[in-house]
């Protein structure tokens, strides 16, 4: 009944002196309720099987959850026994219930005494559960443990997709009227389902380590439109903290690129800036540098960064400590954002720069070809 694939941690049973009690050993000193939860578990089991009962199993392994949920309450931290089975886990829960009923239906049990055994079922279940980390830790660094980590992000971001597009459906009123707080607050699940989204996201692309970061063939798209979706995307983010965002689109506006990876690489540095700022704005421009060249900036009017935040900038799974920089300056747990959007352009061809100062904000642009449609 154990878990041959997770690695188990050292056993050992509780050493107390056991008697019988209806036919099942339990230790002299346990706790009378402990006693008898474990027997109506023995019970229930038993008839619940019928003749796929094997008594001689269960009953060791109930003798020695008696005996660790015993210690356990006494402040004597339990190892795993024999609870390192899945039929231990079941029959610890079974146990759990059972005593909580009993706990529930004797008003004459003293109110320490009653948290003091819950608190030791708790401490035994944690003492069973599967050494977890360390199969983690195997799967992830086996061969498929790039592809376990994109199927996560892709089953993360779906339900947020889905969970953003409500919220935004809404807190426009489609659905009916809504208040001012309830609009605020949607505003904040969609911030909120929109950032997960957006590094699950991360997650997948740099897996893929760029080689599907962008379109494949460039097409005919408005960036005025690309550049629209982007602050229509996060004008909930803007309102919630009370910063205006403005773009403005460069003359020729059709032009024969990358859409989505443009509006993606936007999407991200508006959102920082976003994140960074509490107070003024963020401002997507652009600027016609050739006839065929096109460049974008995002600025804001935020905190601006010290040198020491710029030296992790594009470093992927930077850690911070307490996720707050001795600079002041806030970063993301993971730091996929920046380092993705590097990526992207590096297929298009070209690259980050960024301008910032300490209070003054900062400004993060790129040079990216975007031929005019009547070039074709």
């Amino acid at each position: 009944m154990g878990d041959p694939a997770v690695p188990a941690r050292p056993l050992r049973t509780p050493r107390l002196g056991a008697v019988s009690s209806g036919g099942l050993l339990v230790a002299a000193e346990v706790h009378p309720l402990i006693q008898k939860a474990v027997g109506e578990v023995l019970r229930g089991w038993a008839q619940a099987l019928g003749e796929a009962f094997e008594p001689e199993e269960t009953n060791k392994v109930l003798e020695w959850l008696a005996g660790a949920v015993d210690l356990a309450s006494r402040g004597i931290q339990p190892e795993r026994g024999e609870g390192a089975s899945a039929l231990a886990r079941f029959l610890l829960d079974r146990i759990g219930s059972v005593l909580l009923s009993l706990l529930a239906g004797d008003p004459s049990v003293p109110r320490a005494d009653a948290l003091r055994l819950l608190a030791g079922i708790d401490s035994v279940r944690r003492a069973i559960e599967p050494d977890w980390d360390r199969y983690f830790a195997s799967q992830l660094s086996g061969p498929d443990g790039l592809n376990i980590v994109v199927e996560v992000a892709h089953d993360i971001r779906s339900p947020l997709t889905s969970i953003r597009c409500l919220a935004e459906t809404l807190e426009r009123g489609q659905s009916g009227p809504v208040t001012e707080i309830q609009r605020r607050q949607l505003r904040l699940i969609y911030s909120a389902s929109l950032g997960l989204s957006s590094m699950a996201t991360d997650v997948i692309e740099m897996a893929r380590r760029g080689d599907q970061l962008a379109e494949g063939n460039p097409t005919p798209f408005s960036v005025a439109e690309t550049l629209e979706g982007v602050v229509d995307m996060v004008r909930p983010i803007a309102e919630e903290k009370g910063l205006l965002v403005r773009f403005q689109a460069p003359a020729g506006d059709q032009r024969i690129g990358r859409p989505i990876a443009l509006s993606r690489i936007l999407l991200n540095l508006v959102t920082n800036g976003l994140k960074f700022t509490d107070e003024g704005s963020v401002e997507v421009t652009t600027r016609v540098t050739t006839p065929t060249r096109v460049e974008f900036s995002v600025r804001d009017t935020g905190r601006g960064m010290s040198d020491e935040a710029v030296a992790t900038l594009y470093q992927p799974f930077r850690r911070s400590s307490g996720r707050l920089a001795r600079s002041g300056y806030f970063f993301s747990g993971t730091g996929l954002g920046l380092a993705m959007v590097r990526k992207l352009l590096g297929t298009m061809d070209s690259e980050l720069l960024f301008e910032t100062a300490p209070g003054k904000g900062t400004r993060f642009y790129f040079e990216i070809d975007l031929p005019p449609v009547a070039r074709l």
